[in-house]
């Protein structure tokens, strides 16, 4: 099994650190400081309890990949979708499956129509880490849990078991899930609640800790998700306000989302996918979101509507 991860941000490089340390063949796609510090010194990656090093580790950019993956996980933003599926085009085959790990709803469907051929399922992570430098990644918490399966039964194929076992041996819990709407959509709950409330707070997870407005407003955004997805024809059976309130708890109190610090480093963000997209979703389902649409407007106010606060 020839594994390849578009995205060696936080979220790649924990589900390589997974298959590395059971012992399978990985490529990272990367670029820039990032991809020099990999190909030299190999990926660092501190945890809660360790310090992990991997060194030597296969990476390169989309142009200097050579060969056919069995698998691909993508893992970047949002806005660089287009870019990874064009790239996907290009290095796999019929055999190839895909598994996008993005933190926006309907991503692998969307992918899909451009990939046809190639079994594109869906998925989604329960992780917190981030780059910290160069070729060092920081995993938050003790949290690592991997969701993916198809839209479609027909779909399915064992290969996708294999991967499971293989991310299971280097310490992921992992499910393959027999309804990956129910599970994405439940994962999307968490992450968008807590980029919007993380966002119009100006906090980081320790102010959605703490009991008060902040908390109580990530908790309505949660229960205002499972309203959507009821619309959607999405029964969630876990209470997303009591399993989210649960999993922020578990957060270093000086943890933020990715999409926070890129916003305060003035970079892209996608806000727009994890924020601006619930507001479409419901207008298009025919639901009322007042938590929400409170957020959308102030945020626009703000002109926060690209990625970029201006002043």
């Amino acid at each position: 099994m020839k594994y390849l991860i578009i995205g060696a941000g936080g979220t790649g490089s924990a589900i390589g650190m997974a298959l590395l340390k059971a012992g399978k063949e990985v490529t990272f796609i990367a670029r820039g400081a990032h991809l020099e510090a990999l190909q030299e010194n190999g990926l660092q990656i501190q945890t809660p309890n360790e310090t992990l090093s991997f060194c030597p580790v296969q990476a390169c950019t989309m142009e200097s990949y050579q060969g056919t993956p069995d698998v691909i996980f993508v893992c970047v933003k949002g806005y660089s979708l287009d870019e990874a599926t064009t790239f996907i085009k290009t290095v796999a085959d019929k055999n190839t499956v895909v598994i996008p790990i993005l933190n926006i709803y309907g991503t692998g469907e969307v992918m899909q129509k451009d990939l046809p051929g190639i079994l594109v399922t869906d998925g989604c992570i329960y992780v917190a880490a981030h780059v910290s430098a160069p070729g060092h990644v920081v995993l938050s918490g003790n949290i690592l849990r991997v969701v993916y399966g198809v839209r479609n039964p027909e779909e399915y194929r064992p290969v996708l078991e294999t991967i499971r076992d293989d991310l299971q041996t280097g310490g992921a819990i992992v499910v393959l899930s027999d309804d990956i709407r129910r599970d994405a959509m439940m994962k999307y709950s968490y992450i968008s609640a807590q980029n919007a409330c993380g966002v119009y707070y100006d906090v980081p997870a320790g102010g959605i800790q703490n009991p008060g407005e902040c908390r109580d407003c990530f908790a309505g955004l949660n229960a205002e998700i499972k309203i959507l997805a009821e619309a959607m024809g999405i029964q969630l059976t876990e209470d997303p306000v009591k399993k989210n309130l649960a999993i922020i708890d578990t957060l270093v109190p000086e943890m933020m989302t990715s999409m926070q610090r890129d916003l305060k480093a003035g970079k892209q963000t996608e806000i727009d996918g994890l924020v601006f997209h619930v507001e479409r979703l419901a207008k298009e389902y025919g639901v009322s979101l007042p938590l929400y649409e409170k957020i959308c407007s102030e945020l626009r106010e703000r002109r926060v509507t690209d990625g970029k606060a201006c002043s």
